[in-house]
């Protein structure tokens, strides 16, 4: 019921800053959180940040202060910017979101596809 597509991965060296761009699309569903998640080859997927429709947000504690998320809630977008990357930081970095049809329902999650961020000098 809701489509995400990302954008913004590619290859930059240690220290370096790249903006990963997620797009949602849906004709019927409210979206109440959206947010970042990743994973490492041979790692379980983690919590990135997540920025809900209040604008309140959240991040791992090993992002805070390098990894900056925010949200244009009128087209449904929500933007990574990361910063003073670190080769940990290589991951595919997937987009989703929360949503639901009506305020009686419960929220159902919903994935992009995910888009490759590597950090290699």
């Amino acid at each position: 019921q809701v489509q995400l597509v990302e954008s913004g991965g590619g290859l930059v060296q240690p220290g370096g800053s790249l903006r990963l761009s997620c797009a949602a699309s849906t004709s019927d569903f409210r979206i109440n959180v959206m947010g970042w998640h990743r994973q490492a080859p041979g790692k379980q997927r983690e919590l990135v940040a997540t920025i809900t429709s209040g604008g309140s947000t959240d991040y791992a504690d090993s992002e805070k202060g390098r990894f900056t998320i925010s949200r244009d809630g009128a087209k449904n977008m929500v933007y990574l910017q990361m910063n003073s990357l670190k080769p940990e930081d290589t991951a595919v970095y997937y987009c989703y979101c929360q949503a639901r049809r009506t305020v009686y329902e419960r929220s159902y999650e919903y994935w992009g596809q995910g888009t490759q961020v590597t950090v290699s000098s």
